[in-house]
């Protein structure tokens, strides 16, 4: 596949340390995604969004006088901590200048205690949106380009109250990014009124997920919402509600939202809603006609955020002239955010050429970015609902 071979390509381009002190032509991102594991159709897109920025970048020949960025991609397994610490340290042992990821909550956590600190690595995921990752010491090296769990829990029993559900069963996935999704779908719908009838964990990788439906049934509920991952428990849960005729209708988070899920369901998942993140605006539009154009979907879930995590990056290596973590980080923020002209997805020539002359930019990218707090999301949501097999956006939040 054409991507693959550009990752191939890049990875074996020679990495380096700080570009103003070596004078190096070459710059390496790390791309660590889970390539396998429950959210593996969706990584393919993020991680070509990522490297369409970088490429972009490179075509311009402005980075830092010239310096061109290779990509190098490895796996987070999304739910393997062992794996993603592992292929963290490989990473940072080649020589990358900045970690894009991890993809989901746990592994990202992990890596950030584990690795990003210890060698005082930046890090910027595209998806990880656990409210945990808000608090945890990260000496200023966490970012993220997709906003808190806390904010998806209140614009899910927003869109909840509107369409006039009054009760739910919730199921999890048992894990950092399960939890603490489900503990802001709960609270938040209370606090609107409504009811929550049972609180469950769901195991990813099961064959069989006849029990916890019964459970989840016996309680009731006017709609089960599914806090877990579109490639594995979640799609699972939602099939055997299905046989057991238990619901015809899911409310779908995050994790459970991509086009592998109203394929591997079928028919019976018409009319089931919920929202991811995303934006609307000429960012989103202009990405999606380049990613297009490259040969992948530029509307796949955190795909935008994975092209905007690359950007800002590069941005802020441009503005300290240097690729090294501990002078590029405090740079972030200040690329991010106004005040500056605004720079959208294929400007970033153009925001090159800014910052080497010392105007402020303000980048918006392809997810309307905006940084606050400690490098959190500000963020806006999609609302999907599912229509003759395809997620279709009818509105944003």
């Amino acid at each position: 596949m054409k991507k693959m071979l550009m990752a191939t390509t890049a990875a074996a381009l020679v990495a380096t340390g700080a570009y103003a002190e070596s004078h190096t032509k070459e710059v390496k991102l790390g791309v660590l995604l889970g390539f396998t594991g429950p959210i593996e159709s969706l990584t393919g897109p993020m991680s070509a969004g990522a490297e369409m920025a970088m490429k972009e970048i490179s075509d311009s020949g402005l980075l830092m006088d010239g310096a061109t960025v290779a990509s190098m991609r490895a796996d987070s397994g999304c739910i393997d901590n062992g794996l993603a610490v592992s292929n963290g340290e490989r990473l940072i042992a080649d020589g990358v200048s900045g970690l894009i990821g991890a993809d989901c909550s746990g592994v990202t956590g992990a890596v950030l205690q584990n690795v990003a600190i210890p060698n005082g690595m930046v890090m910027i995921s595209p998806s990880a949106t656990s409210p945990g990752l808000t608090t945890m010491e990260d000496n200023g090296l966490f970012f993220r380009t997709s906003p808190s769990d806390a904010r998806e829990g209140e614009v899910m029993a927003e869109l909840l109250m509107e369409r006039g559900v009054k009760s739910i069963a919730l199921t999890y996935t048992n894990n950092d990014y399960g939890k603490g999704l489900a503990d802001a779908i709960e609270s938040s719908y209370e606090a609107a009124g409504g009811e929550v009838t049972i609180v469950a964990a769901h195991e990813d990788g099961k064959a069989d997920y006849s029990a916890e439906v019964g459970a989840l049934a016996s309680a009731g509920g006017d709609l089960l919402v599914v806090a877990g991952y579109l490639d594995q428990g979640g799609a699972g849960i939602i099939k055997a509600a299905l046989d057991a005729g238990a619901w015809e209708q899911f409310g779908l988070p995050g994790g459970m939202i991509g086009e592998n899920l109203p394929t591997t369901i079928g028919p019976d998942l018409n009319g089931s809603y919920g929202q991811i993140a995303g934006s609307e605006g000429n960012g989103i539009e202009t990405f999606t006609t380049m990613a297009e154009e490259a040969g992948f979907d530029g509307t796949s879930p955190y795909t935008p955020e994975s092209y905007d995590a690359a950007a800002l990056f590069l941005l802020a290596m441009q503005a300290a002239n240097s690729t090294d973590p501990a002078v590029y980080k405090d740079k972030i923020l200040e690329v991010a955010n106004a005040p500056g002209e605004k720079i959208y997805p294929g400007d970033l020539a153009k925001a090159l050429e800014l910052i080497k002359a010392g105007t402020d930019i303000d980048y918006v990218g392809a997810s309307a970015v905006e940084l606050i707090g400690p490098g959190e999301s500000a963020g806006t949501y999609r609302m999907i609902e599912v229509q003759d097999g395809k997620n279709v956006t009818v509105g944003y939040k």
